[in-house]
């Protein structure tokens, strides 16, 4: 298999010298891990990306062999689809619980992830996002929840400093879908815009189930902005591109990395030639163990949206934690994960007091010729 087997050299090796140890029992312990995104509707193309790069994870480990206490274990990765809405990710959490998972990678939006994660830890289960940037989600306190990936914090400073640098936008209109993660993101955006000088020169809402914005296009253009933020996801990002030419909106369109992926390409057509977005982290070519991880990836799923690494990496980190608790004991296995220093697929993973990754990085992308093109990486 290729180096994507392992995600690093001693993961490896504690997972060979666990199988070698375990030859005389014919006994398997099953290790249930929940998976948790929205796998129907409008963004299932993003939940499947993060469900598969978890699966991979786990279908290597498993190859490999596991043991923890000098018994051999099978992980078991148990998919649930919280449809992206708040009250249904409560509900496929509290089902996890139920089902005695031992932890869980996931959820996928911000908007879930924050209220899944109560109850994650008051079950004192390990929750690890591989995809969940609004601040609030580890602001909480919770010991229970960590992310492998930079927060809105990192990122919107990133957009906004690029909006009005490089970019040289002074007249700036925001839009955001009201979901944590949309209106975090944006939060920090107009933040980062005000301090580097830009006017806001209108702020509007919408939700993550619209495809119609004429009227706050229409709005906004009357305020002749040189740039429009979208703090949201691709199935309304791709619209509103489409919508902006139709309505002569002459303004660029600038958002995060929830646009940033194939599937608002495909949405906005030939509209999405010049649109730019950020995602976290290093582009997949960057990555340590990126083009090795795509060709695995993509040769059993198909292409790669924009978290499935991550997905990949959260659950390499957490079977680290339990190699060194030598448990999947959800209580061993949390004080263990304060300890992590993975050198994962997408890079080095250490958390610090809250949960958040320590360092990280902001790739800014741009439609060219019908595909997204890196700009540049900015290093925190």
């Amino acid at each position: 298999m290729k180096s994507t087997l392992f995600a690093s050299s001693a993961l490896m090796l504690a997972l060979l010298v666990a199988g070698c140890g375990d030859k005389k029992s014919a006994d398997v312990d099953v290790i249930r891990i929940g998976s948790v995104a929205p796998l129907t509707g409008p963004q299932a193309h993003l939940g499947k990306d993060n469900e598969n790069g978890a699966r991979l994870a786990v279908e290597e480990i498993n190859a490999g062999g596991l043991v923890l206490n000098g018994r051999k274990v099978r992980l078991e990765l148990i998919g649930e689809d919280d449809h992206a809405e708040p009250k249904t990710a409560t509900i496929v959490a509290q089902k996890l619980v139920d089902q005695g998972v031992k932890a869980v990678i996931g959820h996928l939006n911000s908007g879930t992830t924050i209220p899944a994660s109560k109850i994650y830890h008051d079950a004192g289960i390990p929750q690890i996002s591989p995809s969940a940037t609004a601040i609030a989600y580890t602001a909480q306190g919770y010991k229970t929840a960590y992310r492998v990936m930079t927060n809105d914090e990192q990122q919107g400073k990133v957009l906004g400093e690029y909006a009005t640098g490089p970019l040289g936008a002074r007249r700036i209109a925001v839009i955001d879908d009201r979901t944590a993660y949309g209106q975090g993101l944006a939060d920090e955006f107009e933040k980062a815009a005000r301090a580097a000088g830009a006017e806001i020169v209108a702020r509007e809402f919408t939700n993550d189930r619209a495809t119609d914005f004429a009227a706050i296009l229409t709005n906004i253009k009357g305020k002749s902005p040189d740039l429009v933020f979208f703090g949201g996801m691709d199935p309304q990002g791709g619209p509103m591109a489409k919508q902006m030419k139709r309505l002569g909106v002459n303004a660029r369109l600038l958002g995060g990395d929830g646009l940033q992926n194939a599937n608002f390409i495909k949405l906005a057509g030939a509209d999405a030639e010049g649109v730019i977005a950020s995602s976290p982290g290093l582009p997949i070519d960057s990555m340590p163990g990126g083009a090795a991880f795509r060709e695995d990836f993509e040769a059993k799923y198909g292409v790669i949206q924009v978290y499935a690494p991550y997905a990949y990496d959260a659950v390499y980190v957490l079977v680290s934690a339990m190699i060194r608790a030598n448990s999947a004991e959800p209580a061993k296995v949390l004080a263990e994960l304060p300890n992590t220093d993975h050198n994962g697929v997408t890079g080095p993973i250490r958390f610090d007091h809250k949960g958040d990754t320590l360092g990280g990085a902001v790739t800014l992308y741009q439609v060219k010729d019908g595909a997204w093109q890196v700009l540049e990486t900015v290093k925190r």
